[in-house]
């Protein structure tokens, strides 16, 4: 075993002539060896070849070691970071038209499209994130991810918050994995509601280009808080959320907190279903704060390759401090079927009802003054139908016309009338 060697004897003369001697020794042996056809002076020949090799990796790491030979290239922490760090997003323009031509050129309760007969750039999404993080029971780690939203769809996506820096954030929160039984998902940060089974994203993910009326009124947005997820089984999943409220935002306005749990099953490959409840105590547009609490149900199961189903059911229950209480529910459907490879069919059929007459009528869409359905009548329901046709020529290109039909039992509800036509079409570039 090589221990030490005087500096002399590392020179790179002597390092040359020793490296050359071992070389040279390992040709002779490699020679002899390919002359000899006894077979066990070709196990003694290479017995040997492995005893020079391992000799001259020694003093290669001797060599460094002393710095007579140049270190092995290393890649920079800096580089190493940013190639684990993954950038994405999509870019969303659309056209609509409302048949009904609303005379404030403003579309009543429509989410998407801030004016009528307009060209709209309703969003651009850019996702800045880490590796995922993998759920481990031995390991800790550790990610992050945010996501930014510009845009006309912009204020009813982000947090709402006037406070200066929070404007254009969806998400942003950092995530960990604590090594506990099979690996305590936490998250940190901006989070996006556990409601609703359409993403906010809209057309870039859904099926449906807009968005339905369920994802606004019985949904919330994102807001900040603290979330536990700990997968169970293969089949059976659970999280835990506290946040500020469920319309507050990134900074509380009062001392209570919104809770909220989900339980997650995947009975099989084709199934699932979540089961979401959620209870807590704050100041919505109104004082003394009230009490708001409720349910939702989640599932989508695939009945043949081609063909899908969704569905969604909320239940929310307003109880103030020095009024009755009040309900308002939802419920959805969605079908989805792939006609081929590069077009699919999307429908979605809605209903939302207010039957003690709170969470739709003389509600603002933020950022859209005048957007609010209004009437005199006390309690009332709306609803949809809308048919979208989804084409991707190209990877990450979604070209979506659809039709869309809404329909109120509140009396002018949609800018005088009790139904419209929407038609249109919107396109997004996912990168």
């Amino acid at each position: 075993m090589i221990r030490s060697l005087p500096r002399r004897l590392l020179s790179p003369r002597a390092l040359q002539f020793c490296l050359g001697g071992l070389l040279a020794a390992g040709a002779t042996s490699l020679s002899l060896q390919a002359q000899s056809q006894d077979p066990v002076r070709l196990d003694k020949l290479e017995k040997e070849n492995q005893e020079l090799k391992a000799r001259l990796d020694q003093l290669e790491v001797l060599a460094r070691k002393e710095g007579l030979i140049p270190a092995e290239p290393t890649q920079s922490k800096v580089v190493t970071a940013l190639s684990k760090i993954s950038i994405s997003g999509f870019v969303q323009a659309s056209y609509f038209y409302n048949m009904q031509d609303p005379a404030d050129d403003i579309n009543d309760g429509y989410l998407w499209n801030t004016a009528n007969n307009s060209f709209s750039l309703n969003k651009f999404k850019l996702t800045i994130a880490s590796a995922p993080v993998e759920e481990s029971g031995e390991d800790w780690g550790a990610g992050f991810r945010a996501s930014m939203i510009w845009g006309e769809d912009a204020p009813v996506l982000n947090t709402g918050s006037s406070l200066f820096g929070f404007d254009g954030v969806r998400e942003a929160y950092v995530e960990m994995n604590a090594p506990i039984g099979t690996g305590l998902n936490i998250k940190a940060g901006q989070l996006i509601s556990l409601l609703n089974y359409e993403s906010g994203d809209g057309g870039a993910v859904n099926a449906n280009f807009s968005q339905g009326f369920q994802w606004f009124y019985t949904g919330n947005g994102p807001s900040a808080g603290a979330q536990l997820g700990y997968t169970v089984t293969e089949w059976l999943g659970v999280k835990a959320r506290v946040q500020n409220g469920m319309y507050v935002g990134p900074v509380d306005n009062n001392d209570d907190k919104t809770f909220m749990g989900s339980l997650n099953f995947k009975p099989s490959k084709d199934m699932w279903v979540n089961l979401i409840g959620f209870t807590g105590d704050e100041t919505i547009g109104a004082t003394p704060p009230q009490g708001l609490s409720g349910g939702s149900i989640l599932a989508g199961y695939k009945v043949l390759p081609k063909l899908t189903t969704g569905l969604e059911f909320d239940y929310f229950n307003f109880d103030p401090d020095n009024a009755p209480s009040a309900d308002l529910w939802s419920i959805g459907g969605w079908i989805g079927y792939d006609l081929t490879s590069k077009a699919s069919l999307g429908f979605r059929g809605e209903f939302v009802s207010a039957p003690d007459g709170v969470g739709i009528v003389g509600i603002n869409l933020p950022g859209r003054p005048n957007s609010a359905i209004q009437s005199a009548d006390p309690d009332g329901n709306i609803g949809s139908l809308t048919l979208t046709l989804t084409y991707m020529p190209l990877p990450g290109l979604r070209i979506q016309p659809e039709v869309r039909y809404d329909f109120t039992s509140y009396e002018g509800g949609f800018d005088g009338e009790e139904s419209r036509w929407i038609l249109g079409a919107g396109v997004s570039y996912l990168f």
